[in-house]
């Protein structure tokens, strides 16, 4: 028998992520909707100081406002000779309407002159994971991701978006390469345990299988996240 696929709110305005997205959960009884097919419109708040701070707060946000499990993110690039910037502030590096290619000229205007040893960077992507039917003290599951590589000294690539066509590993900027080549699909062992408290052997048993089946569904979405973050 079929079993209804799951509503996943993807917390984000960025189009290229949420095919990212599709992608890698396409094979998982899961529906994804954004904020505008929910008709959400407030903004989360994102003041924290790290990646992982600002993916937990849009999480809780738009789960507690959705009703639904929901994915939220924070990433960007911290260069070496910049001390970590532009960090949190890598999406509005150039100001808080500039876009990717303003983004990434200011960047590269702030490493002008210096040699290829001196252009280290890491791409930092951090996603927290929501489930509003858990208790309020449940922790979020946070995935992290690097992925260290240079600043080039000028665009090059097609494909990508945000700082791609200026982050080079192994060679090719990020802009170079194919969605499958960036799509980092692993085998991970993952294992869970349910925390049941129902009173009769009976209700447990319900609850358990219930639990269980959403519980193997996060554990899925989990695995997937670790291997492309």
């Amino acid at each position: 028998m079929s079993r209804t696929a799951r509503t996943l709110l993807v917390a984000t305005g960025s189009k290229h992520k949420l095919t990212e997205l599709q992608r890698l959960f396409g094979d998982l009884p899961l529906t994804l909707v954004t904020l505008r097919d929910l008709g959400i419109s407030d903004e989360a708040p994102e003041d924290g100081a790290t990646f992982e701070e600002n993916a937990v707060q849009k999480a809780h946000f738009y789960a507690a406002q959705s009703g639904h499990w929901t994915l939220a993110d924070d990433s960007g690039l911290e260069v070496d000779a910049l001390n970590g910037a532009p960090g949190v502030y890598t999406r509005r590096y150039a100001g808080p309407d500039a876009t990717d290619q303003q983004n990434y000229e200011k960047l590269l205007g702030a490493l002008s002159g210096l040699l290829r040893a001196q252009r280290g960077a890491r791409f930092v992507c951090c996603m927290a994971l929501v489930d509003p039917s858990l208790p309020s003290g449940e922790p979020p599951r946070i995935f992290r991701g690097e992925r260290r590589g240079e600043i080039v000294e000028g665009p090059r690539g097609a494909g990508g978006f945000g700082y791609d066509p200026v982050f080079e590993v192994d060679g090719r900027t990020m802009a170079e390469r194919s969605p499958e080549e960036k799509d980092l699909r692993r085998s991970l062992r993952w294992r869970y345990a349910p925390n049941c408290s129902a009173k009769s052997y009976r209700d447990e048993l319900r609850r358990r299988s219930r639990t269980r089946r959403r519980a193997r569904l996060r554990t899925r979405i989990a695995a997937r996240l670790f291997a492309w973050c």
